[in-house]
C-alpha cells in the first residue's frame, strides 16, 4: 500500500478559468449577453473552411463545439460572427491579472494559459477573514463588476487537484466553484468516465489504456503501478499518482508557484508540414543541440518538455513533461522521452513547429544509476565521445560533424546551424 500522505501538499489553491473567454471578451465589447447570444469568434471572410476559436455559452447550450470550423455551425441560426482580436484579448488578461494581485502578491500568482490562472491563497485566508471558497467567490464576483466577464473556479491543496476540479466539475456547477481534497477524490474523481476528461489524458493515450480494460480514473488508480511503469514509463508512474492526487512533478521541483526554473530549450517552424516518420529526425537533432549546451554547462536535467504545433489549419497541437526518476545528460534516455511523449499526445495532424526543452537541474557531479532501467545508466565512455564531439563543433562549427540522418532532405540541422544562435529559449 502506497503512502501518499507524505506526498501530499496542503496549500489552498484556486484554478480560475473565463467561461467562453475570446467570445465572451466580443460579446462585452458589444453590450451583448454570452449567456444570451449566438456569436462565434472567427474570420468567416475567409470561407466555410475557417477555424472557429470560440463560442458564447449560449451556443454551447445547444450543442455546438467550441472548436470547429465555419461549415459546421447551424444554419438555422442567425450567428454574429467576430473577427479574432489577439491583441484585445492580451490586454483583458491583463486586466484580470491586474484583479487578482489586489488580492494576492506576484509571487502567489501564476497565469497559466491566456484564460487561465492559479493563486494560491494559503496565506491571505486569515488576513480577509475568509475561507477559501469564500476568497473565490469575492474574485469571481470582482472579474464579473470590473468587466463583465464569467469566471470558474477550482480549489484543491495543490494545482492539480484545483486544476480537475475546476475541468469535472466548476464549470458545470451553478455557482461555478468546485472544492476538491483528499478525502472526497474516490467520489469525485475516481468515477469520471471517459479517462480523457482527465486533465493530461490525450485521446491516443485514453485508447491504449482502455485496451488494459481501464475505463474510469478509478481504474488505473487501482491498477498496479509497477505494470503502469512498464508499459508507460515514468509516465504511468505519474498518471497513476494523478489518480491519487499526488503531483510528484510539483514535489521533485520543490516548487508550487513560483518561477518556471532556468531551461535549456530550443525551438523553431518548420518550412513545410512534416509527419510523425520525418519528425522524428528533427526532434533528435534538436536533441543534440541542448544536451551539447547541457554538458557545456556540466549540467544534468530531470524534466524534459516537447512542444508541437501543427499546421494552422487544425487544432493548436500539444505542449507535454515528464520528470525522470534521475537527472540525466545520455541523449539517448532524453530522446527516447521525446518519443514517448510524441507517441502518447500526436493526433496524427501535419506539424509545422517543434520545441524541446530541459530543466530542473542537477548541478552536481555525482548521478545516482538504476539497476532497473538500463537505458538510463550513463556510460563514461560514452559521454567522453559526446564531449570531444562538443569540443569538435564549437572550434569548427555545428556542421563539422553530423547524424547520417542530417544529411536527409528532410532534415534542418545544417540550414539551422548556418543561423547565429538558432532560436534558443
Amino acid at each position: 500500500m502506497n503512502d501518499f500522505k507524505k506526498y501530499q501538499l496542503n496549500r489552498n489553491i484556486l484554478c480560475i478559468d473565463l467561461k467562453a473567454f475570446y467570445a465572451s471578451v466580443e460579446c462585452v465589447l458589444r453590450g451583448l449577453d454570452p449567456f444570451k447570444t449566438p456569436l462565434v469568434v472567427a474570420d468567416a471572410k475567409r470561407g466555410d473552411g475557417s477555424i472557429v476559436l470560440a463560442v458564447t455559452p449560449y451556443l454551447k447550450s445547444l450543442g455546438v463545439k467550441s472548436r470547429c470550423r465555419v461549415f459546421d455551425l447551424p444554419k438555422d441560426i442567425d450567428i454574429i460572427y467576430a473577427r479574432p482580436q489577439m491583441q484585445t484579448y492580451l490586454e483583458y488578461t491583463t486586466k484580470i491579472a491586474e484583479i487578482y494581485l489586489e488580492f494576492i502578491s506576484e509571487e502567489d500568482l501564476y497565469i497559466y494559459s491566456v484564460d487561465e490562472a492559479f493563486l494560491d491563497v494559503t496565506n491571505y485566508l486569515k488576513l480577509y477573514n475568509m475561507t477559501d471558497y469564500e476568497l473565490a467567490r469575492t474574485i469571481l464576483n470582482k472579474i464579473y463588476d470590473d468587466l463583465k466577464l464569467t469566471a470558474a473556479c477550482g480549489i484543491g491543496p495543490n494545482m492539480l487537484l484545483a486544476k480537475l476540479s475546476l475541468d469535472i466539475e466548476a464549470k458545470d456547477n451553478k455557482d461555478l466553484i468546485a472544492s476538491w481534497n483528499y478525502d472526497n477524490l474516490k467520489e469525485k474523481l475516481h468515477p469520471v468516465t471517459p479517462l480523457s476528461k482527465m486533465w493530461g489524458i490525450g485521446s491516443r493515450m485514453e485508447r491504449r489504456l482502455n485496451l488494459l480494460g481501464l475505463m474510469k480514473i478509478g481504474d488505473i488508480a487501482n491498477y498496479d503501478v509497477n505494470d503502469l511503469k512498464k508499459k508507460f514509463g515514468v509516465l504511468g508512474e505519474e498518471l497513476y499518482y494523478h489518480t491519487h492526487g499526488i503531483d510528484m512533478s510539483m514535489i521533485k521541483d520543490k516548487g508550487l508557484l513560483r518561477s518556471k526554473p532556468k531551461s535549456f530549450g530550443i525551438s523553431q517552424v518548420l518550412f513545410r508540414n512534416y509527419d510523425s516518420s520525418e519528425i522524428t529526425t528533427i526532434i533528435l537533432e534538436m536533441v543534440d543541440d541542448v544536451t551539447s549546451r547541457l554538458r557545456l554547462a556540466r549540467k544534468r536535467a530531470k524534466t524534459v518538455a516537447l512542444t508541437i504545433g501543427y499546421s494552422k489549419e487544425y487544432e493548436s497541437g500539444f505542449s507535454r513533461r515528464v520528470t525522470l526518476e534521475y537527472p540525466t545528460h545520455n541523449e539517448s534516455v532524453i530522446y527516447k522521452t521525446c518519443l514517448d511523449l510524441f507517441d502518447l499526445y500526436y493526433e496524427g495532424y501535419p506539424i509545422r513547429t517543434v520545441s524541446v526543452s530541459l530543466s530542473n537541474f542537477d548541478e552536481t557531479n555525482i548521478h545516482q544509476l538504476s539497476i532497473f532501467d538500463d537505458e538510463e545508466v550513463e556510460i563514461e565512455e560514452e559521454f567522453k565521445v559526446k564531449r570531444s564531439i562538443d569540443k569538435i563543433k564549437n572550434k569548427y562549427g555545428k556542421n563539422a560533424v553530423l547524424r547520417g540522418s542530417s544529411l536527409e532532405d528532410h532534415s534542418t540541422a545544417k540550414s539551422r546551424n548556418k543561423q547565429i544562435g538558432g532560436h534558443h529559449v
